[in-house]
């Protein structure tokens, strides 16, 4: 039986039911989360500290910082959504938070994706055209092109912004949802407008922010192991294993949750009641992304297990070097 139902705009539907599979859900995603916080806060801590003050700065180092800063701004925000989500939903922070944290997880998202696909395209000038790579491929570049980026997320994230605020419902319980009532005075047209805008941006999100990147990201591998094959390289091994783990966790993370929501978006009111469940576990899984990477790129250092013994450090730099 559906004990209550809220729709943030920001996509990420918080759902709450009295059953006891939902219940447990329930209990497995806020435990998660929690484990999620601390070692998303502590990883790409050390990679914005490893990447940012200890290597030299290159192309791939500043993609990479940049990444662990987006994800460790969302990781910074992450008790709020905690302690809301045990709160059934309620909004306890007031007006201003509502929108900044809740802008900070779509920041998050497409300033990731982004970087990736960024990532994925340096690679692949690597690879097909080394020459004019090495010629054209500068750190200045790859500075404007990472700002570039996160105004570009800025800008996606506006329309999030602009609608999201604090909602007392009947009991005077707070949520921070979207609404229309300064925008539009007719109740039905806001419900109208509201349809249209949430159907609008879920769609539009699927799009931009997970369907065209991994597309663009596939076509880049694609043309990377055709050259590979052909020519035997084998200096961008330790470059193409980190940018496929990465990538790959993406992809694995988000995909459950861009594709719940799309359908959500699409089917409104037909929505099964088995989907809606899986709302907070899906959502759990995207946000357990942020705190991967940092995991992944130790992983790829070599001897892994004696690098984490002596330096923690060494073996994320290692990581992260270009050659």
């Amino acid at each position: 039986m559906e004990a209550n139902f809220a729709i943030p705009p920001n996509g990420s539907e918080v759902l709450f039911y009295e059953s006891t599979s939902s219940t447990v859900l329930w209990i497995i995603s806020v435990i998660v989360l929690s484990i999620t916080f601390i070692l998303g806060v502590l990883g790409n801590g050390l990679v914005i500290w490893v990447a940012g003050f200890q290597m030299i700065h290159t192309v791939t180092t500043i993609c990479y910082m940049n990444l662990a800063l987006s994800d460790f701004s969302f990781m910074a925000t992450l008790p709020f959504h905690i302690i809301s989500m045990i709160m059934g939903g309620k909004w306890l922070f007031g007006w201003f938070l509502c929108k900044f944290v809740h802008s900070i997880v779509h920041i998050n998202l497409f300033v990731s994706v982004f970087l990736i696909t960024l990532i994925a395209t340096d690679r692949c000038l690597c690879v097909l055209h080394p020459v004019w790579s090495q010629n054209h491929r500068t750190v200045s570049l790859a500075r404007k092109l990472v700002v570039g980026v996160w105004i570009f997320a800025l800008l996606l994230t506006l329309p999030h912004f602009l609608f999201l605020t604090t909602v007392r419902d009947v009991r005077g319980d707070m949520y921070c949802s979207c609404n229309f009532e300064y925008w539009v005075a007719n109740p039905e047209e806001q419900l109208k407008v509201s349809v249209i805008v949430t159907t609008a941006s879920g769609i539009m999100n699927f799009i931009i922010a997970f369907s065209m990147p991994m597309s663009f990201i596939a076509i880049c591998y694609g043309l990377m192991a055709a050259k590979i094959c052909r020519s035997s390289i084998v200096s961008y091994t330790r470059p193409l294993r980190v940018l496929t783990s990465v990538a790959a966790s993406f992809f694995v993370c988000w995909f459950p949750f861009q594709l719940i929501m799309l359908l959500g978006n699409i089917w409104k009111k037909e929505t099964p009641e088995g989907l809606h469940i899986l709302v907070n576990p899906a959502s759990t899984l995207a946000t357990f992304n942020s705190c991967l990477n940092p995991i992944l790129y130790v992983f790829q250092g070599q001897d892994f297990r004696d690098k984490l013994i002596h330096s923690l450090s060494s073996s994320l730099e290692r990581a992260l070097r270009e050659e």
